[in-house]
């Protein structure tokens, strides 16, 4: 049976989900194009499948849908055929000792590129302040290209989260170019917690105050700053060749 009619139950359950506050209401969220939703599967997250009609796949948490249906459920310009409903992580403990803090990231492009470079850099847990774009929305999704099904990412305070990383023996780096260490004089190191701030104000003073030392990243005098992705890509980087 092919879902034709806006009307439907299931398909007006899609369409509220492309809103945060009916993601948080069901715990779950949307995943489109056949990588990712591939990715989720690997984890398990997958709840349901809509899948355009003209494709076929032997599921039986499987609704086949009109193109038209599609384009109306996707979050996408250019809809893929493709569409999973997952549900979201249960995660809350802070895992492992080389960690990121993220502290009232704005932009969800951002957000995935930098789910992106922990996995790729080793990190072991992310954390965001309440006041940080949503993990789930799906820009954030699509622009980690999957990967945030690899790491262990949780919402908590940061002050909160501070303490428990400091009580591990952890140290805690800001990122702040006014009195901070040059990332490339940094000594050896085994374990690291970094905190990197909103794309316009950066660290928060308060939470800045927390930190144990400041890190920056030497540049040419005619860029006043770097995109927080590719900020934080490079000081996990360079953080990652420090660990001894």
């Amino acid at each position: 049976m092919v879902i034709t009619s806006l009307e439907n139950k299931k398909v007006k359950e899609v369409i509220k989900l492309h809103n945060k506050k009916y993601r948080d209401l069901t715990n779950t969220f949307i995943v489109e194009t056949q990588h990712l939703v591939e990715e989720a599967e690997k984890y398990g997250i997958v709840k349901e499948l809509f899948i355009v009609e003209d494709d076929f796949v032997d599921r039986n948490d499987t609704y086949f849908v009109t193109k038209e249906i599609m384009k109306k459920m996707s979050t996408m310009e250019s809809p893929s055929n493709i569409l999973a409903v997952c549900e979201k992580s249960n995660s809350k403990d802070i895992i492992g000792d080389k960690i990121l803090l993220l502290d009232e990231i704005q932009d969800p492009g951002n957000l995935g590129t930098i789910i992106r470079s922990s996995v790729a850099f080793g990190v072991t847990t992310i954390i965001l302040s309440k006041d940080t774009v949503d993990l789930y929305n799906p820009k954030t999704i699509r622009a980690s290209e999957g990967m945030f099904c690899h790491i262990n990412i949780i919402s908590m305070d940061l002050e909160e989260a501070i303490k428990i990383i400091k009580d591990k023996g952890i140290i805690v780096y800001g990122t702040n170019v006014v009195n901070g260490t040059d990332i490339k004089d940094l000594k050896d190191i085994n374990s690291f917690a970094l905190i990197m701030g909103n794309e316009g104000n950066g660290v928060k003073k308060h939470i800045q105050k927390l930190c144990d030392d400041n890190l920056y990243i030497p540049m040419n005098n005619n860029v006043e700053s770097l995109n927080v992705g590719i900020a934080c890509s490079i000081l996990l980087y360079e953080l990652r060749s420090k660990n001894g």
